[in-house]
Protein backbone atom coordinates (compact mmCIF):
# COMPACT_ATOMS: atom_id res chain seq x y z
CA UNK A 1 0.00 0.00 0.00
CA UNK A 2 1.63 3.34 -0.84
CA UNK A 3 2.09 5.87 1.85
CA UNK A 4 -0.05 9.42 1.29
CA UNK A 5 1.45 12.43 2.21
CA UNK A 6 -0.81 14.77 3.69
CA UNK A 7 1.06 18.30 5.18
CA UNK A 8 -1.44 20.07 7.27
CA UNK A 9 -0.03 23.24 8.51
CA UNK A 10 -3.54 24.57 9.98
CA UNK A 11 -3.07 25.99 13.27
CA UNK A 12 -6.50 27.16 15.50
CA UNK A 13 -4.26 30.10 17.04
CA UNK A 14 -4.57 33.42 15.25
CA UNK A 15 -1.24 33.91 14.11
CA UNK A 16 0.46 37.72 14.30
CA UNK A 17 -1.42 39.67 11.51
CA UNK A 18 0.94 40.33 8.62
CA UNK A 19 0.18 42.40 5.45
CA UNK A 20 -0.30 39.98 2.75
CA UNK A 21 1.96 41.42 0.41
CA UNK A 22 5.08 41.51 3.27
CA UNK A 23 5.50 37.94 2.58
CA UNK A 24 6.78 38.13 -0.90
CA UNK A 25 10.44 37.34 -1.32
CA UNK A 26 12.28 38.19 -4.64
CA UNK A 27 14.77 35.85 -4.18
CA UNK A 28 13.00 32.45 -4.18
CA UNK A 29 12.79 30.72 -7.62
CA UNK A 30 10.23 29.47 -8.39
CA UNK A 31 11.03 25.47 -9.25
CA UNK A 32 7.69 22.79 -9.35
CA UNK A 33 9.11 20.42 -11.22
CA UNK A 34 10.09 17.43 -9.05
CA UNK A 35 7.55 15.11 -10.09
CA UNK A 36 5.02 15.44 -7.26
CA UNK A 37 1.86 17.73 -7.47
CA UNK A 38 1.66 20.41 -5.13
CA UNK A 39 -1.37 22.25 -4.02
CA UNK A 40 -1.40 24.76 -1.21
CA UNK A 41 -4.13 27.21 0.23
CA UNK A 42 -6.18 27.96 3.10
CA UNK A 43 -7.40 25.47 5.28
CA UNK A 44 -11.30 24.00 4.84
CA UNK A 45 -11.36 22.41 1.46
CA UNK A 46 -8.14 20.39 1.97
CA UNK A 47 -10.16 17.59 3.68
CA UNK A 48 -12.26 17.10 0.66
CA UNK A 49 -9.30 17.55 -1.67
CA UNK A 50 -7.34 14.64 -0.16
CA UNK A 51 -10.20 12.52 -0.48
CA UNK A 52 -9.70 12.76 -4.34
CA UNK A 53 -6.16 12.95 -4.66
CA UNK A 54 -6.10 9.51 -2.30
CA UNK A 55 -8.49 8.09 -5.28
CA UNK A 56 -6.36 10.13 -7.80
CA UNK A 57 -2.85 9.16 -6.31
CA UNK A 58 -3.67 4.91 -6.46
CA UNK A 59 -4.96 5.35 -10.07
CA UNK A 60 -1.79 7.69 -11.33
CA UNK A 61 0.95 6.64 -9.18
CA UNK A 62 1.80 10.47 -8.95
CA UNK A 63 1.84 11.66 -5.24
CA UNK A 64 -0.04 14.69 -4.39
CA UNK A 65 0.81 17.08 -0.88
CA UNK A 66 -1.84 18.99 -0.01
CA UNK A 67 -0.14 22.11 2.18
CA UNK A 68 -2.89 23.75 4.02
CA UNK A 69 -3.41 26.59 6.90
CA UNK A 70 -2.68 29.91 7.39
CA UNK A 71 -0.51 31.63 4.48
CA UNK A 72 2.20 32.93 6.77
CA UNK A 73 3.17 29.40 7.32
CA UNK A 74 3.69 28.01 3.82
CA UNK A 75 4.23 31.29 1.92
CA UNK A 76 8.02 30.56 1.11
CA UNK A 77 7.45 26.84 0.60
CA UNK A 78 4.51 27.95 -2.07
CA UNK A 79 7.15 30.45 -3.83
CA UNK A 80 9.36 27.64 -4.48
CA UNK A 81 7.37 24.63 -5.90
CA UNK A 82 3.43 24.85 -5.70
CA UNK A 83 2.20 23.27 -8.66
CA UNK A 84 -1.40 24.76 -7.86
CA UNK A 85 -2.70 27.35 -5.17
CA UNK A 86 -6.03 27.01 -4.35
CA UNK A 87 -8.38 29.90 -3.00
CA UNK A 88 -11.20 30.14 -0.75
CA UNK A 89 -13.51 33.00 -2.49
CA UNK A 90 -12.23 35.27 -5.16
CA UNK A 91 -11.11 37.80 -3.19
CA UNK A 92 -8.71 35.36 -1.31
CA UNK A 93 -7.12 34.23 -4.55
CA UNK A 94 -6.86 37.90 -5.65
CA UNK A 95 -4.65 38.94 -2.21
CA UNK A 96 -2.79 35.50 -3.29
CA UNK A 97 -1.61 36.59 -6.74
CA UNK A 98 0.19 39.98 -5.23
CA UNK A 99 2.23 37.29 -3.94
CA UNK A 100 2.52 34.28 -5.98
CA UNK A 101 3.75 36.19 -9.10
CA UNK A 102 4.63 33.28 -11.37
CA UNK A 103 0.58 32.72 -11.41
CA UNK A 104 -1.70 34.26 -13.85
CA UNK A 105 -4.99 35.69 -12.96
CA UNK A 106 -6.58 35.31 -16.14
CA UNK A 107 -5.84 31.06 -15.46
CA UNK A 108 -7.77 31.07 -11.81
CA UNK A 109 -10.65 28.69 -12.16
CA UNK A 110 -13.46 28.60 -10.29
CA UNK A 111 -14.43 25.22 -9.03
CA UNK A 112 -16.70 24.59 -6.51
CA UNK A 113 -18.85 26.50 -4.52
CA UNK A 114 -20.72 26.61 -1.20
CA UNK A 115 -22.83 28.77 1.15
CA UNK A 116 -22.58 30.62 4.36
CA UNK A 117 -24.24 28.65 7.24
CA UNK A 118 -24.53 28.82 11.28
CA UNK A 119 -22.18 26.30 12.71
CA UNK A 120 -23.58 25.56 16.37
CA UNK A 121 -22.80 23.39 19.56
CA UNK A 122 -23.43 20.04 18.83
CA UNK A 123 -27.27 19.09 19.99
CA UNK A 124 -28.00 22.71 19.11
CA UNK A 125 -28.61 23.40 22.86
CA UNK A 126 -29.97 27.20 22.01
CA UNK A 127 -32.51 25.80 19.28
CA UNK A 128 -31.31 27.74 16.89
CA UNK A 129 -33.13 27.64 13.89
CA UNK A 130 -31.94 30.39 11.44
CA UNK A 131 -30.39 33.83 11.37
CA UNK A 132 -33.27 35.81 13.19
CA UNK A 133 -32.37 33.77 15.79
CA UNK A 134 -29.39 35.30 16.25
CA UNK A 135 -30.51 38.57 16.83
CA UNK A 136 -31.85 37.70 20.50
CA UNK A 137 -29.94 39.47 23.19
CA UNK A 138 -27.05 37.81 24.97
CA UNK A 139 -26.12 35.64 21.89
CA UNK A 140 -22.45 34.55 21.48
CA UNK A 141 -21.71 34.86 17.82
CA UNK A 142 -18.48 34.41 16.65
CA UNK A 143 -17.44 35.98 12.82
CA UNK A 144 -14.37 35.27 10.33
CA UNK A 145 -12.33 38.47 9.54
CA UNK A 146 -9.41 39.67 8.18
CA UNK A 147 -9.09 42.85 9.51
CA UNK A 148 -7.48 44.61 6.33
CA UNK A 149 -4.19 42.04 7.85
CA UNK A 150 -4.80 38.68 6.81
CA UNK A 151 -6.31 36.58 3.77
CA UNK A 152 -9.71 34.26 4.62
CA UNK A 153 -12.66 33.46 2.54
CA UNK A 154 -14.48 34.43 5.80
CA UNK A 155 -13.88 38.26 5.74
CA UNK A 156 -17.09 40.09 5.29
CA UNK A 157 -19.63 37.52 5.02
CA UNK A 158 -21.05 37.81 8.37
CA UNK A 159 -21.84 41.56 6.79
CA UNK A 160 -23.23 40.84 4.12
CA UNK A 161 -25.70 37.44 5.69
CA UNK A 162 -27.22 40.18 8.20
CA UNK A 163 -27.29 43.04 5.81
CA UNK A 164 -28.79 40.75 3.29
CA UNK A 165 -32.78 41.45 3.84
CA UNK A 166 -31.49 45.31 3.60
CA UNK A 167 -32.09 46.39 6.94
CA UNK A 168 -29.39 48.29 9.13
CA UNK A 169 -31.03 47.29 12.60
CA UNK A 170 -30.61 43.59 11.47
CA UNK A 171 -26.78 44.64 11.02
CA UNK A 172 -26.42 46.41 14.11
CA UNK A 173 -28.01 43.74 16.42
CA UNK A 174 -26.25 41.15 15.04
CA UNK A 175 -22.90 43.23 15.50
CA UNK A 176 -23.92 43.56 19.10
CA UNK A 177 -23.84 39.65 19.92
CA UNK A 178 -20.44 39.79 17.77
CA UNK A 179 -17.79 38.01 20.68
CA UNK A 180 -14.86 37.36 18.25
CA UNK A 181 -13.91 38.85 15.61
CA UNK A 182 -11.41 35.99 14.72
CA UNK A 183 -8.47 35.73 11.90
CA UNK A 184 -9.04 33.10 9.84
CA UNK A 185 -11.10 29.61 10.37
CA UNK A 186 -9.19 27.70 12.39
CA UNK A 187 -8.84 30.83 14.94
CA UNK A 188 -12.64 31.25 14.89
CA UNK A 189 -13.25 27.28 15.72
CA UNK A 190 -10.67 28.07 18.73
CA UNK A 191 -12.63 31.10 19.90
CA UNK A 192 -15.56 29.53 19.51
CA UNK A 193 -14.71 26.89 22.20
CA UNK A 194 -12.89 28.33 24.30
CA UNK A 195 -15.92 31.56 24.58
CA UNK A 196 -18.03 28.93 25.16
CA UNK A 197 -19.75 30.77 21.88
CA UNK A 198 -23.56 30.21 20.72
CA UNK A 199 -22.98 30.49 16.86
CA UNK A 200 -20.31 31.15 14.20
CA UNK A 201 -20.83 32.28 10.89
CA UNK A 202 -19.22 29.46 8.52
CA UNK A 203 -18.99 26.98 5.73
CA UNK A 204 -20.46 23.58 5.74
CA UNK A 205 -17.19 22.12 5.60
CA UNK A 206 -16.26 22.95 9.61
CA UNK A 207 -19.28 21.29 11.22
CA UNK A 208 -19.18 18.55 8.73
CA UNK A 209 -15.47 17.63 9.34
CA UNK A 210 -16.20 18.28 13.70
CA UNK A 211 -19.35 16.28 14.76
CA UNK A 212 -18.19 16.01 17.56
CA UNK A 213 -18.29 19.49 18.56
CA UNK A 214 -20.49 21.27 16.12
CA UNK A 215 -23.68 20.79 14.36
CA UNK A 216 -24.83 22.59 11.53
CA UNK A 217 -27.54 24.94 10.91
CA UNK A 218 -28.38 26.48 7.59
CA UNK A 219 -29.62 29.69 6.57
CA UNK A 220 -32.57 30.84 4.59
CA UNK A 221 -32.29 31.17 1.16
CA UNK A 222 -32.51 34.80 1.33
CA UNK A 223 -29.42 35.32 4.00
CA UNK A 224 -27.43 33.00 2.07
CA UNK A 225 -23.88 33.97 0.38
CA UNK A 226 -22.04 31.71 -2.16
CA UNK A 227 -18.15 31.96 -2.14
CA UNK A 228 -16.16 29.41 -4.12
CA UNK A 229 -13.05 27.89 -4.10
CA UNK A 230 -10.73 28.45 -7.01
CA UNK A 231 -7.65 27.02 -8.31
CA UNK A 232 -4.76 28.12 -10.51
CA UNK A 233 -1.64 25.98 -11.97
CA UNK A 234 1.35 27.33 -12.69
CA UNK A 235 2.30 27.99 -16.07
CA UNK A 236 5.74 25.72 -15.59
CA UNK A 237 4.14 22.96 -13.08
CA UNK A 238 4.48 19.35 -13.42
CA UNK A 239 2.69 17.80 -16.04
CA UNK A 240 0.90 15.49 -13.99
CA UNK A 241 -0.74 19.17 -12.46
CA UNK A 242 -3.45 19.63 -14.91
CA UNK A 243 -4.01 15.91 -14.95
CA UNK A 244 -4.82 16.36 -11.28
CA UNK A 245 -7.14 19.14 -12.09
CA UNK A 246 -9.03 17.65 -14.96
CA UNK A 247 -9.77 14.75 -11.93
CA UNK A 248 -10.83 16.98 -9.34
CA UNK A 249 -13.97 18.07 -11.47
CA UNK A 250 -15.49 14.86 -12.74
CA UNK A 251 -18.04 13.28 -11.33
CA UNK A 252 -16.39 11.05 -9.32
CA UNK A 253 -14.94 13.49 -7.67
CA UNK A 254 -17.76 15.78 -7.23
CA UNK A 255 -19.77 13.01 -5.12
CA UNK A 256 -15.99 13.10 -2.66
CA UNK A 257 -16.54 16.71 -2.62
CA UNK A 258 -20.07 16.97 -1.54
CA UNK A 259 -19.60 15.16 1.35
CA UNK A 260 -18.47 17.83 3.11
CA UNK A 261 -20.83 20.45 1.57
CA UNK A 262 -18.99 21.55 -2.12
CA UNK A 263 -21.18 21.74 -5.15
CA UNK A 264 -20.68 22.32 -9.03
Amino acid sequence: MKIVTVLILFCAAAVPAVAQTSLYDPSIKHKPRDGVVKLYGAGGPHTAFRKVADVWEERSGTKVEIIAGPESRWSADAQADADILWGTSEQSMTAFLETYKTFDHSKVEPIYIRPTVIAVKAGNPKKIQGFEDLLVEGMKIVVTEGKGVYNTSGTGTWEDVAGRAGSLNDVAQFRKNIVSYSLGSGASFKAFKELDADAWITWPNWPITHPDALELVRLDEKRTIWRDVNVVIAPDADPQAQLFLDFLITEEAQKLMATEGWRR
